[in-house]
């Protein structure tokens, strides 16, 4: 159960590294704003609002932004209304890219994420394009010194995971979608906060990329798509080569 996840490392290092941390909770609340207005406000019987807590957990979103969030999302601050949208399209060197939205204004958003594409030498694709590439599973990342095979081996078998991966000091854990409740309390009981905790798009294969400014360039376009208000995720499936990496690092 161990390997090399350079898809999930990749955006680790690029984008948590220098995350907004306030565009990061407002994505979150909006997410925990739908999912309780789609099934309630009790976390005891909406799983949806259950994973989206242990997100906003992960990311150390303040109890207060979550409580304001829940809030709203029941109609107690004024109503709110949010439609998920999903585009699909390429970037540079082929790479497949898959953006994800919450969008009270479906033309603006629409527009917003062309707009990008069109700017950063992309395309932006019919529904379904890209979709197929990627399969829906529950993740989990994990740093510092739980992150060892020797500490989560055992509990991630235990709770359902598919495949754990451990590199360079970072863990990542993989399932499918119905483990993510199992996975989550039992990284709980054990004492053991994610970094990151979600349900994602894990890409089927990966594009190489060893170039320097066809690096520079998918990245730039997937960190323009992710500065959006309207959008709340952005997945590749790119894969940059190491050495690439520590050029791309050396300039950050």
């Amino acid at each position: 159960m161990s390997g090399h996840s350079k898809w999930a490392n990749i955006k680790h290092k690029k984008g948590a590294a220098d995350a907004k941390k306030g565009r990061i909770f407002s994505k979150l609340a909006k997410e925990i704003m739908v999912a309780v207005k789609q099934s309630g406000k009790e976390p005891d019987t909406n799983p949806k609002l259950r994973m989206c807590l242990t997100e906003a957990r992960a990311a150390n979103m303040p109890r207060e932004n979550i409580e304001r969030a829940i809030k709203k999302g029941a109609g107690e601050l004024g109503d709110v209304t949010f439609e998920e949208i999903t585009y699909e399209g390429y970037g540079p060197a082929g790479v497949a890219i898959i953006v994800e939205c919450l969008s009270d204004n479906k033309n603006r958003t629409l527009s917003d994420v062309r707009l990008v594409f069109d700017r950063n030498n992309g395309n932006m694709g019919a529904t379904g394009s890209v979709a197929y590439m990627f399969q829906r599973k529950a993740h989990f990342l994990i740093e510092g010194e739980n992150a060892t095979e020797d500490k989560l081996m055992d509990l991630a078998l235990e709770a359902g995971a598919e495949d754990l991966e451990v590199e360079d000091g970072v863990a990542e854990i993989w399932a499918e979608t119905d483990a993510f409740e199992a996975l989550a309390k039992a990284l709980e009981d054990a004492g053991i906060a994610p970094t990151e905790a979600g349900i994602v798009r894990k890409p089927d294969n990966t594009i190489a990329i060893n170039e320097l400014d066809k690096a520079q360039q998918v990245l730039r376009l997937i960190d323009k798509l992710e500065d959006l208000d309207d959008v709340q995720k952005v997945t590749s499936n790119i894969e940059i080569a190491d050495e690439i990496m520590e050029k791309l690092a050396e300039e950050d």
